[in-house]
């Protein structure tokens, strides 16, 4: 059986037991991100090969890989289960480091579009 890039992701309790991180840690006690980062946030992977300096955490690296095919914020906590803030703070510093490219959700201050929470339905039903 071929073995995927997800087969190789560091996913925080896959094996049942207990973080030994703390998920503040991960973020380094921050709580706030550069970016507008709502859950149906679509975020893709700009470099295509290894990172030209080694990441600090095996979750940025998982969070590059992941979104190699584009994906939304929700999607990204739910693959690599990780709470949803920790990830928008990752989110946010690796799109400041030219790492991840944040694409907007194509509407406003006002209620989402149907089609767009249809698609984000869709995507959560395939988890």
């Amino acid at each position: 059986m071929r073995s995927t890039a997800s087969d190789r992701l560091p996913i925080r309790g896959a094996d049942r037991r207990p973080a030994r991180v703390r998920p503040y840690s991960l973020t380094g006690g921050r709580t706030r991100f550069t970016q507008v980062l709502l859950v149906e946030t679509f975020v893709a992977a700009l470099d295509t090969g290894p990172a030209k300096t080694p990441d600090r955490m095996p979750e940025m690296r998982a969070i590059v890989e992941v979104c190699r095919r584009m994906r939304t914020i929700a999607e990204i906590a739910a693959l690599l289960k990780l709470p949803l803030g920790v990830v928008r703070v990752l989110v946010s510093d690796l799109a400041d480091q030219g790492r991840v490219r944040v694409y907007g959700t194509g509407h406003g201050t006002g209620r989402p579009e149907r089609a767009l929470l249809e698609r984000v339905l869709s995507g959560l039903r395939r988890l």
